[in-house]
């Protein structure tokens, strides 16, 4: 493999190996529901499984849990061409590692999708639910009166509980949109004008 390959295809694979490594350390040693604080109420391992997408989303029932894994499996041989074709044509370095942040956040939660349900022996293959654990409630309240359509409920942020592989793929996602100018920038052919010439001339 060419040197250009290396290092963002090597970054994935150790995102992928890290994700893997906390998620069987969280099967291995928590309860679903188990609750360890390390940032007292503000930080904590929260261990919880979900049939969906980043963040605990999902898509209801059988056939939304398998579309959903189908779609995971193409959408990371997009991402991997993807990845390839702009290593091949030497886009911006800063970019191509962001693409290789969100191919491995996808495979990292593929392989619960794909594997867990066979390997933990509580789900055909294709059908298993992917290990979430980082949950950090930094503020928690209640919305004012006054306030609109939520007046008086409780509300909690950041509510998602969420595991590596997400968090890859939304650094990945995020600094694109906030570099997308320097990332895609291109040069313009320089356009001689008449004046140019006739100076020229």
């Amino acid at each position: 493999m060419k040197a250009a390959y290396t290092k963002p295809f090597l970054t994935a694979a150790f995102i992928v190996l890290l994700d893997q490594i906390i998620k069987i350390w969280v099967r291995q040693h928590m309860l679903p529901g188990d609750v360890i604080h390390f940032m007292g109420n503000r930080g904590m391992l929260r261990y919880i499984e979900n049939n969906g997408m980043a963040f605990g989303m999902e898509l209801g029932g059988e056939l939304g849990k398998l579309t959903l894994t189908l779609f995971r499996i193409v959408a990371v041989g997009g991402i991997g061409y993807g990845l390839v074709h702009l290593i091949k044509h030497k886009y911006h370095r800063g970019l191509i590692m962001m693409v290789a942040l969100i191919l491995a956040g996808a495979l990292g939660n593929i392989i619960d999708s794909v594997f867990y349900g066979v390997i933990y022996g509580y789900a055909p293959l294709f059908h298993g639910k992917v290990v979430d654990m980082f949950y950090f409630p930094l503020v928690s309240g209640n919305f004012p009166m006054w306030f609109p359509i939520w007046k008086g409920e409780e509300f909690v942020f950041f509510r998602p509980i969420f595991n590596l592989a997400d968090s890859a793929i939304s650094i990945g996602v995020i600094m694109i949109l906030l570099n997308q100018k320097r990332y895609f920038k291109h040069e313009e052919p320089e356009v001689s004008s008449p004046n140019s010439e006739m100076v020229e001339d």
